[in-house]
């Protein structure tokens, strides 16, 4: 009874030893397996060595022209007529605008009359005053007669000379009903129309008129962009630095760069109490009379950096306020490295801190590295030189 279960285990074992030695037997069974050796990204690099480059700032800018004057009426009336027409070239004393004399022709007249009379009236003094020179000489009349008739000339001229300026006065409101252009220049818009009432106190002119031989680009800079252009500049003055100043180029509102270029003129005397900021003005010559007032545009300025450090701005990566590039270490690690940037050359950086030449930064695919990785650094050109064969540190 006992021999039976006995067999039953012993069978059990058997099958089982049979079963294992088959999965022994099968090929690559119980021998670790290695997979391919995982080889290291292939990534440009350059070194950094010293260069030159030329930085160029662009402001937004308003113009001007050299003579911007607001037409107004320095007397009441109707509009009688417009002379000219909005955009017309008027030469300086041109008139240009015709309000209706009547009232004013009429002041002067009786203003002109009033002289007259008032200058016979003197003239008769002056004779009554000459006639008693003799009489008093000869003791005829009393010396008082001639002293009053003499006061009543004095008297009788000065009333000549009151109605003289009340003619000249008239004379000029009569003159002001004609408004002429007080510059040469184009005319702006007329937002006025033949018949309109006009008062010498209105709060909206005629017309601007601008004078446009030469344009005025007119922008501000900060307290600090000021500090960095008295830095930036050569010259032991203000004007002297003001006349470093390369010429500058205008890029007008659509897209367009402007023919000539310009000359920055002056800085303002003050800073602006309200924005902190200093206003700056470049002059553009306007032969062609293509610029206008209150067009918009860019004004660019450029100036001159010697024995800088470039790298490219798609070799860097910026995290909240650090701008960062890729260093590459010995053994071909990367390391990120902080860097201040100077300002910008086209598509480079100026980089003043956190490299030194000789240093070697991975120029792409930088995005997915992580300090301490290894890369395959391939050969890359430095900003504004030919490239170089691959500058690496040397592996360990």
């Amino acid at each position: 009874m006992n021999t039976i279960p006995a067999l039953r285990n012993r069978f059990s074992l058997l099958a089982l030893g049979a079963l294992l030695g088959s999965f022994l037997l099968l090929p690559g069974c119980g021998k670790k397996q290695d997979g391919p050796k995982q080889m290291p990204p292939a990534l440009p690099a350059m070194k950094v060595e010293l260069s030159s480059a030329s930085v160029t700032t662009d402001y937004s800018v308003r113009l001007e022209g050299l003579a911007d004057a607001e037409i107004r009426p320095q007397v009441d009336g109707m509009l009688q007529a417009i002379l000219v027409k909005e955009g017309d070239l008027v030469k300086k004393g041109q008139p240009l605008f015709k309000i209706d004399d009547s009232v004013y022709r009429e002041q002067y007249n009786t203003a002109l009359a009033a002289q007259r009379a008032a200058e016979a009236q003197a003239a008769v003094a002056k004779v009554n005053a000459e006639k008693l020179v003799p009489l008093v000489e000869n003791k005829v009349v009393a010396p008082v007669q001639l002293t009053t008739a003499k006061a009543q000339e004095q008297a009788a001229r000065a009333l000549a000379a009151q109605a003289a300026a009340s003619a000249r006065s008239a004379a000029i409101n009569l003159d002001y009903t004609v408004i002429k252009a007080p510059v040469a220049g184009y005319i702006g818009r007329i937002p006025y129309r033949q018949g309109n009432l006009l008062t010498k106190n209105q709060a909206a002119a005629l017309t601007t008129l601008s004078d446009v031989n030469r344009m005025y680009a007119v922008f501000s800079i900060s307290e600090a962009g000021f500090a960095d252009f008295k830095k930036l500049y050569p010259g032991a003055t203000l004007q002297q630095k003001i006349d470093a100043v390369p010429p500058v180029k205008l890029t007008l509102s659509d897209g367009t760069v402007y023919q000539h270029d310009g000359k920055l003129e002056s800085i303002s005397g003050d800073f602006d109490a309200s924005t902190g900021s200093i206003r700056l003005r470049v002059s553009f010559p306007n032969p062609e009379g293509f610029l206008r007032s209150g067009n918009s545009g860019t004004v660019s300025l450029s100036s001159n950096y010697n024995h800088v450090i470039l790298v490219p701005q798609s070799a860097t990566v910026e995290l909240q306020d650090k701008v960062m590039v890729t260093l590459l270490k010995p053994g071909n690690k990367v390391m990120k490295q902080v860097i201040s940037v100077a300002g910008r050359s086209g598509p480079n950086y100026i980089v003043s801190e956190g490299l030194k030449p000789g240093d070697v930064i991975v120029t792409a695919g930088i995005e997915r590295l992580q300090d301490g990785m290894v890369i395959k650094p391939l050969s890359a050109a430095a900003p504004g030189a030919p490239a170089p064969a691959a500058q690496t540190p040397n592996a360990r």
